[in-house]
């Protein structure tokens, strides 16, 4: 472990900069309240500071197939949509084939091309784009479509608001990973995610795998594969631990690699515990435009369990 690793672990480094931000915290102070949580909005906080570790979404907690139709906005749903929903239960997952046309996927690619050229946007060490939203109205207003956050706020039976937003030039290849070890929430399942093609996806450049039904899995958190944190440090293992883990699960319940090969404009939603990444990239020519949207529900505890840290959201 390197020294500025071991520096980092300080929880109290942690403290300092949440109070430089601290208004971006106040979002919590009614969830703090209302789950009776008896501590400082800019303190570290993870799972072990909570009584349960399962999900309260009302659709995990019974079958879709019983549960959507008896809801008077399930009629609402277009049929394909209806079908997703019901089978939500069974695999984690919902494809909206062509939700976005064809010019506006172009639009988006071009304003993601302008942010980038005026600096706007820089890749990180793992080549995402973070937070477009801030710079683009047109990303914005995508993020809070209505016929998007209807469905989200839907199927975890709150109101949803964009927490996040990633761009993607080229295929991520990242491992196996439930979102819900980066953002998470007390009660537990009410983060959603959605992607975007914003190009044709197949095998060469780098396709998203998922496992479904993996979102039925107990959630993996950090007192599950780390150990050794205290009240002013993290613990001694790291994101590595944390993807050893997960793999050694989900080779363990059997559950079915499938690949996901898009259309432009195709939209897909998934759940909070669902496993996924980025297959690997078979020619490195390619790009592989797309574009990542997470979604907290309003009235929950936000924050963030590998970092242990609460998550900033506008105020």
């Amino acid at each position: 472990m390197s020294v500025l690793r071991r520096f980092r672990d300080f929880k109290f480094l942690h403290w300092i900069y949440n109070l430089l931000h601290f208004r971006h915290l106040l979002h919590n102070r009614k969830a703090y309240q209302k789950y009776q949580v008896r501590r400082p909005l800019f303190s570290s906080i993870s799972s072990r500071d909570f009584p349960d570790k399962e999900s309260q979404a009302w659709l995990d907690r019974g079958s879709s197939r019983e549960l959507v139709g008896g809801q008077p906005a399930f009629q609402l749903f277009d049929p394909d949509i209806q079908t997703g929903l019901m089978e939500w239960s069974e695999k984690g997952m919902l494809l909206w084939k062509h939700f976005m046309e064809e010019g506006t996927v172009e639009a988006v690619n071009r304003e993601i091309q302008r942010l980038i050229e005026r600096k706007k946007l820089r890749a990180t060490h793992d080549h995402k784009l973070l937070s477009a939203h801030r710079h683009s109205l047109l990303i914005e207003a995508i993020e809070r479509e209505e016929r998007l956050t209807s469905l989200l706020g839907f199927i975890l039976g709150k109101k949803v608001i964009p927490f996040q937003t990633i761009n993607f030039l080229r295929g991520s290849e990242q491992k196996a990973h439930s979102d819900s070890i980066h953002m998470t929430t007390y009660p537990l399942g009410y983060l959603i995610a959605v992607w975007i093609a914003l190009e044709d996806v197949n095998e060469a450049n780098g396709p998203l795998f998922y496992y479904p039904g993996s979102q039925k899995m107990p959630y993996l958190l950090n007192s599950d594969f780390n150990e050794g944190a205290t009240k002013f440090r993290l613990g001694k293992h790291d994101y590595r631990d944390y993807e050893s883990a997960l793999r050694e699960r989900v080779e363990r319940e059997g559950y079915e690699k499938k690949i996901f090969l898009a259309n432009k404009g195709d939209l897909l939603v998934w759940h909070a515990n669902l496993v996924h990444g980025g297959s690997p990239v078979l020619d490195p020519s390619l790009t592989r435009k797309s574009m990542v949207i997470h979604y907290f529900a309003e009235d929950v505890i936000k924050y963030h369990e590998i970092t242990e840290r609460p998550s900033l959201l506008p105020h």
